[in-house]
C-alpha cells in the first residue's frame, strides 16, 4: 500500500471516530449532569456556574440528606450536595414551562419559567427550594401549619396571634399542640441566633432567616441536643420535641419577628406590641394558620 494511500485511510479512519464522538444523543440523558435538550437543569451558583443536576420530569420532593436526596451531578462547586435548599439558577431546556416551589409536594412561593428560560432564581427561592413541576403554573396548595410544624402531622392550633386585642399583654405569636414528646420542625430555614435550654423555665430557640430579613422563635419545647447557636438549619428540619417549658399546659409557641432577634417578644404584663400580624407572612410561604 502506497504512502498515500495509508494517509488517506488513517485520515477517514480519524475523521469517522470524530463524526462518532461528535454526535449528539438522540435523546437526553437522565440524571448525568449535563443539560441537555428536553431537560430542566439547576444550578449551585447564580449564573448557570458550578455542579448542575439535570431532571427529565417533575420532582415532588427533592430530599434533604443524602443518600435519599437528589443531588448535583456535574463538575463544579457544590458537586454531591443535595439540590434542596441549594440552588441558585436554572436552565429549562424542557418544552413547556417550569415551576421551582418553595416547599415539598408543589407548594408555597413558586417561580415560572418559560421553555429555554435561563436565569437566576427570584430572592424567594434562592437556595429555598424543594420541588419542581413541569408544566406548572405557579398556582399554589397551601399545607396547614399545624401539621407541618410537627414530624408526622397532626397538630392542632389552640391560641391564633391575637394583636392584643383579646389578652392585652401576652399573645405575640401562634401556639400549637400535639404531645409531649412530638417532634418539632422548622417552618423556615435560617441560623441559629440562639438557644435557652430553660429546664424548668421558659426555653428558647430562635432561627434567623436572612432572606426575609425574619427571626422565628420557637417556645417552650426541648431542643434537640444537636441544635446551637450558629447552625444552619434547613426548612422542616426537627429542632425539638414539644413540652411545657416555662407554662402550665404542654405546647409550642411560634413567633414571627422583624429583623435579628434571639428572643421572643416581652408578653407578660407588657402592653406593648412589638409584633405585626403574621399571618400573611405564613401564608406567602404556602401554610394556611390552622
Amino acid at each position: 500500500m502506497s504512502r498515500k494511500l495509508v494517509h488517506a485511510t488513517l485520515t477517514g479512519a480519524v475523521l469517522g471516530a470524530t463524526v462518532l464522538l461528535a454526535a449528539p444523543t438522540a435523546q437526553a440523558a437522565a440524571r448525568d449532569g449535563i443539560c441537555q435538550s428536553g431537560e430542566f437543569c439547576l444550578y449551585y451558583n447564580s449564573d448557570h456556574a458550578g455542579s448542575v443536576s439535570d431532571f427529565t420530569g417533575s420532582i415532588s420532593d427533592y430530599g434533604a440528606t443524602q443518600p435519599e436526596c437528589y443531588e448535583f451531578k456535574g463538575a463544579g462547586a457544590g458537586q454531591g450536595q443535595c439540590v434542596k435548599n441549594n440552588a441558585a439558577s436554572v436552565w429549562n431546556r424542557t418544552s413547556g414551562s417550569v415551576t421551582v416551589y418553595y416547599n415539598s409536594g408543589y407548594s408555597g412561593d413558586s417561580q415560572t419559567f418559560a421553555s429555554g428560560a435561563k436565569v437566576n432564581l427570584n430572592a424567594t427561592l434562592k437556595n429555598e427550594n424543594a420541588s419542581h413541576q413541569l408544566g406548572g403554573g405557579g398556582t399554589t396548595t397551601k399545607v396547614d401549619m399545624s401539621d407541618a410544624l410537627y414530624t408526622g402531622g397532626g397538630g392542632r392550633l389552640t391560641t391564633g396571634f391575637d394583636g392584643y386585642e383579646s389578652t392585652p399583654g401576652r399573645h405575640e405569636g401562634i401556639d400549637f399542640a400535639k404531645g409531649s414528646g412530638s417532634g418539632v420542625k422548622a417552618l423556615l430555614g435560617g441560623t441559629v441566633t440562639n438557644v435557652v435550654e430553660g429546664g424548668s423555665s421558659l426555653s428558647t430557640i430562635a432561627v434567623y432567616n436572612a432572606t426575609f430579613d425574619k427571626t422565628i422563635i420557637y417556645l417552650h419545647t426541648n431542643p434537640l441536643d444537636s441544635v446551637d447557636t450558629g447552625d444552619s438549619i434547613s426548612k422542616g428540619q426537627q429542632i425539638a420535641t414539644e413540652a411545657a417549658r416555662g407554662t402550665s399546659a404542654t405546647h409550642t409557641h411560634v413567633e414571627m419577628r422583624l429583623g435579628r432577634k434571639t428572643l421572643a417578644a416581652k408578653s407578660v404584663n407588657d402592653p406593648v406590641l412589638d409584633n405585626p400580624n403574621p399571618n400573611s407572612f405564613w401564608q406567602a410561604r404556602g401554610y394556611n394558620v390552622r
